[in-house]
């Protein structure tokens, strides 16, 4: 009998080993699958970029159009700045309860920004745009972190971000809730 006509014999434990193998990979395609036709979750698309030589010239990042704005509508919308080593503006009052779209662009490097106990976290990619929109369900003060390795002033890179109640906004003038 020749080697080629033996036939395969595979160890009962290999096999177990490979079910559980091929069970998890099924199980992980079946999680990519749900998050992306259920619950919507895709990566990035339509990614607006701009020059971050020239961000401080652009009219929306610019330095004197900073901060939280409220729109017509009533929408409110937070620009920032990531450069090293701050977010600017440097404090941030909103609004708890209500949907707010946060605009950040990178003046230099890559940067990150996060808010401990929130779901806000994003990438600040230099030459693009980071757009989330994201609510805060209840009134305190966060830290608006930079999670992304930025260089030697990255510990000390934060902002402060406020969240006041719906009545303690309605009560600020409209020129305090805009930058």
């Amino acid at each position: 009998m020749s080697s080629s006509s033996r036939p395969l014999h595979i160890d009962p434990l290999e096999k177990k080993w490979l079910k559980v193998a091929f069970a998890l990979i099924a199980l992980f395609v079946g999680v990519i699958l749900y998050t992306g036709f259920f619950q919507h979750v895709h990566p990035p698309g339509g990614m607006e970029t701009i020059d971050s030589a020239a961000l401080h010239l652009s009219e929306e990042f610019a330095e004197d159009r900073l901060g939280v704005s409220v729109a017509p509508d009533g929408a409110i919308k937070v620009t920032l700045v990531a450069a090293r080593y701050g977010f600017y503006p440097r404090s941030i009052k909103v609004p708890a309860g209500r949907p707010i779209t946060f605009r950040i662009a990178s003046a230099d490097v890559l940067h990150g920004l996060h808010v401990p106990m929130t779901n806000l976290a994003t990438m600040v990619v230099p030459g693009y745009i980071s757009t989330v929109t994201t609510r805060f369900p209840k009134p305190g003060e966060y830290p608006l972190l930079c999670n992304e390795y930025c260089g030697m002033g990255h510990d000390h890179m934060w902002s402060q971000l406020q969240v006041v109640s719906q009545e303690d906004w309605d009560a600020l003038t409209p020129s305090s809730k805009e930058p």
